[in-house]
């Protein structure tokens, strides 16, 4: 899949965002699966900043065993992609749209943070099969006391929907990691081992939370 191929590519479901639903659980989108997953990762601020760093440098990912491959993002004055945005209590305020060009932020090691737009392809074993799944980062989180992304599933991918990892800060100045996700098999395919792709998704939501706890 070419880089500017891979940006231009739909998305292969309609509720852009919705991880980020207060409701998600008990109302998912129709058709799909939801799932919850959080882990205490550490304590205090700068736990905090280093968690945030590592999640939106794909470092969950990697340190799941996942290759991410970050696809070339298109020129300033190619259309760039502005993700679902809600209010506090997490109600969609305004739906994704095309228009401003990307502000791209940096590690302070200088390696470029996840913003969204941004396309990539994650490279995985499993079911004794190297499989690719191509994603789109589809919403930024970017609040005092949580931070993260999520993204949504593009052709190519077993599964359709989204996926969110989110770190939080509480009052007690404790870390967590939240992951969150709502899918269904991508095709006929797919759906054959349904079963499959669900304990795959149980499997991989450990590692993930595992990634930052330093398992």
């Amino acid at each position: 899949m070419s880089s500017r191929g891979g940006y231009l590519t739909a998305l292969t479901y309609g509720a852009v965002g919705a991880t980020q639903a207060p409701d998600l659980m008990t109302y998912p989108p129709e058709g799909f699966v939801p799932a919850e997953s959080r882990s205490r990762i550490g304590h205090g601020d700068q736990r905090f900043e280093t968690a945030v760093t590592q999640a939106l440098t794909w470092q969950i990912q990697e340190r799941s065993g996942i290759r991410v491959h970050v696809e070339e993002a298109p020129d300033d004055d190619e259309v760039r992609y502005n993700p679902v945005t809600f209010d506090e209590q997490g109600v969609p305020i305004a739906p994704a749209s095309i228009g401003t060009p990307r502000v791209e932020k940096f590690a302070p090691d200088g390696t470029p943070l996840v913003t969204a737009g941004t396309s990539a392809v994650l490279t995985m074993h499993a079911f004794g099969r190297t499989v690719q799944a191509p994603v789109r980062v589809v919403s930024v989180i970017d609040e005092p006391d949580r931070k993260g992304f999520a993204y949504g599933t593009l052709e190519g991918h077993p599964l359709s929907g989204e996926e969110s990892f989110v770190v939080e800060r509480t009052a007690d100045g404790s870390v967590w990691l939240q992951v969150r996700q709502f899918s269904q098999p991508a095709s006929r395919k797919w759906q054959f081992v349904a079963p499959l792709l669900r304990r795959q998704q149980r499997v991989m939501a450990e590692k993930y939370l595992g990634a930052l706890r330093g398992d």
